[in-house]
């Protein structure tokens, strides 16, 4: 692809603007991005500031500060603003330490506070299937709740199955 701007050189940036529901794409090569007010190569996307910006940001339980106990883990003394900095933790109890203020972050990020994780297909299989009973139970809730009963019926009858090739 050619920058749409000189015309010469290989688009090596693409920038996709959506204003008022109005898609504009721009591709540029190198060169006329860096003259493109749009685009700030001094400072470049850093993983590590996206993550620490979900930090400051969590607002699901507002954080009281003590600033007389600056709280830090018991085992390597590391302190909450210290992972913050970093995003690393500087051992495993870090995570029991941390655990109240750890739990609204979490959500924030995956949309909820327990780890679900993937089960290989070659092994697990009783895992994934108490997994699957697991989600059917909610859809079954679900359908009761919408008076669905005939799909209720169906998938308490999958549930009874499955338990049966658990048991």
């Amino acid at each position: 692809m050619i920058c749409d701007e000189c015309g010469k050189n290989s688009a090596t940036v693409h920038l996709t603007k959506i204003v008022n529901g109005q898609k504009n794409e721009v591709h540029l090569c190198e060169e006329c991005a860096k003259k493109n007010k749009d685009f700030d190569f001094e400072s470049p996307f850093s993983i590590h500031h996206f993550l620490s910006g979900l930090l400051d940001n969590v607002q699901d339980e507002p954080m009281k500060v003590n600033y007389n106990t600056i709280e830090k883990c018991e085992n390597c003394d590391m302190s909450y603003s210290e992972f913050k900095q970093s995003g690393r933790f500087g051992c495993s109890e870090c995570y029991k330490q941390f655990n109240n203020r750890l739990g609204p972050l979490f959500k924030q990020i995956h949309g909820h506070e327990k780890h679900t994780g993937k089960v290989p297909k070659r092994a697990g299989g009783e895992i994934r299937i108490r997994k699957e009973i697991e989600n059917l139970k909610k859809k079954l809730d679900m359908a009761v709740k919408k008076e669905e009963f005939e799909k209720a019926a169906e998938l308490r009858d999958k549930i009874k199955e499955l338990e049966s090739e658990v048991k």
